[in-house]
């Protein structure tokens, strides 16, 4: 098994959910959405993947963006989650606990069987 293949398959869908859950806080631009993301090493990401995944988000209109002036440089992009993108992120955040404690009730009962 390529283990290499399943952690990059596993973390594509969990960063996407992560991306919308930092935007869901307050509008955020993309590095610093790279920077939040990188306080975790297994979220860590690149501009060069961040910037496509929030393209497609907002292609999908799961986001939305606007232009915002900045005090320490040239204007910033900021992306804030759309109506349909709350939703999206709702029903994701109900499949992540289904799943998370899923998994967790295996992971806890790993080498027996539960009664």
């Amino acid at each position: 098994m390529d283990l290499s293949e399943w952690t990059s398959q596993v973390r594509r869908g969990i960063l996407e959910y992560c991306i919308l859950l930092l935007i869901s806080q307050k509008p955020r631009y993309g590095y610093e959405l790279v920077t939040k993301l990188e306080k975790s090493e297994s979220l860590a990401v690149t501009e060069g993947t961040l910037y496509p995944l929030l393209r497609r988000l907002l292609k999908d209109q799961y986001i939305e963006s606007f232009w915002q002036e900045s005090d320490s440089g040239p204007p910033r992009k900021y992306y804030s989650l759309s109506d349909a993108g709350r939703e999206l992120l709702d029903t994701m955040s109900l499949e992540w606990n289904k799943l998370a404690e899923s998994v967790n009730l295996i992971q806890l009962y790993r080498g027996e069987e539960p009664s």
